[in-house]
């Protein structure tokens, strides 16, 4: 038997067709269909969750029992090259597709608990994507900072080099994020120790690794 895995699709712009219905339950005969989601949550999901958000979905959140978390939005008309700083290779990417951006993010920690209710938590996220699309960037700014904060986890997570690299521009309130903003930093396993620490007011753009160092004297002086 696979390990647990739950993949959750959804259409939110345009519905499922019948047409569109009926060639998903011919690619994944298992998963349950509707004209607004795609649910499997036992076994392998048939098809490629990359393609299917191309083509047919605007959101996907995928969570596994080997500690992956997952959340997919496809956003129409954005501007990649706000987008593009911000990303982080494997945790942070996105690409374009026709007249969509699709934003990956990922979070990945083998020791940690699985999370519950995935249906209730998807609703808890979905308001990103408005929030991207009406041009607030505090959503992709936490995702950043979460991938980074991998590091303190998993001390093989990035190259040394890394320590360099500079933060992406601060977006206003990131000391005041979103109910939704808020789900998302728990969802990739952002420390709030790092985010203080991001969120203060700095001069300048700070280093990856300064930002971890506050972190670590916030933690040590608590």
């Amino acid at each position: 038997m696979s390990e647990y895995q739950y993949h959750e699709f959804r259409a939110l712009e345009r519905p499922l067709d019948d047409e569109g219905r009926a060639e998903l339950r011919e690619l994944d005969p298992d998963a349950a269909i509707s004209a607004l989601r795609l649910i499997k949550s036992e076994g392998d999901l048939h098809g490629d969750p990359d393609v299917l958000m191309e083509t047919r979905f605007d959101a996907h959140l995928n969570l596994t029992a080997w500690g992956t978390r997952r959340l997919m939005l496809r956003l129409r008309r954005p501007e990649p090259d706000r987008v593009q700083p911000f990303s982080v290779p494997g945790l942070v990417e996105a690409w374009t597709s026709e007249d969509f951006v699709i934003l990956d993010l990922t979070s990945e920690d083998e020791t940690d608990e699985a999370l519950g209710e995935p249906d209730l938590l998807f609703d808890e996220l979905l308001p990103l994507r408005d929030e991207l699309l009406a041009g607030d960037l505090r959503p992709l700014y936490l995702a950043w900072l979460a991938a980074y904060g991998t590091w303190e986890r998993d001390e093989l997570a990035f190259e040394r080099e890394a320590d360099e690299y500079v933060e992406p521009p601060v977006p206003a309130g990131l000391g005041e994020p979103t109910t939704a903003q808020r789900h998302l930093a728990e969802f990739l396993r952002l420390d709030p120790d790092l985010l203080a620490e991001a969120a203060t007011s700095a001069p300048a753009s700070r280093t990856v690794g300064a930002l971890l160092d506050g972190a670590a004297r916030r933690r040590a002086g608590s």
